[in-house]
């Protein structure tokens, strides 16, 4: 159980911030649900009962993040070259909640774009893997999201 401000990861909208815990009817079931808020000021409902089937966790403490950073170098994301098969692949990386995983996302997207480019909906889902991976580390280490962009961008970069 989460308590009203620990910052917390949901693996498909990124890592934000309880705001609130609260009754709702929806569907006409009412449930308690927390209401996460993210950055730009988008919340996220999500059912008290069901945050381990969703994968929601706490957000990775600030030494973690930053080794995690160090590592991207050291990420291996090789891909398949069958987009079918990559795409599902990538959504099930990035699903499983695991930032490494979302890293090895971002790092093969930036690859193949720089290579070839990506198609519409490989682009949607790097801009969504970015956006996960820099919320958490944005809120882990304490940095502004520009901070960690630019710091991000560069390590893919130099890997």
């Amino acid at each position: 159980m989460f308590n009203v401000g620990d910052m917390i990861a949901h693996p498909m909208h990124g890592a934000g911030v309880i705001d609130s815990i609260e009754e709702r009817r929806v569907n006409g079931v009412t449930r308690s649900y927390y209401l996460m808020k993210m950055r730009g000021g988008m919340t996220v409902m999500v059912p008290v009962e069901n945050c381990d089937a969703v994968g929601v966790r706490p957000i990775c403490c600030a030494d973690e993040a930053e080794n995690i950073m160090c590592a991207i170098g050291g990420i291996d994301a090789d891909m398949t070259s069958n987009w079918n098969r990559r795409y599902r692949e990538n959504m099930q990386r990035i699903k499983s909640g695991d930032l490494i995983e979302v890293a090895r996302v971002v790092k093969g997207l930036m690859a193949r774009e720089s290579e070839k480019g990506l198609s519409t909906g490989e682009r949607k889902m790097l801009h969504s893997a970015k956006q996960i991976f820099i919320s958490e580390i944005v809120l882990s280490q304490k940095l502004s999201y520009e901070e960690v962009e630019t710091r991000i961008n560069a390590a893919f970069i130099e890997a």
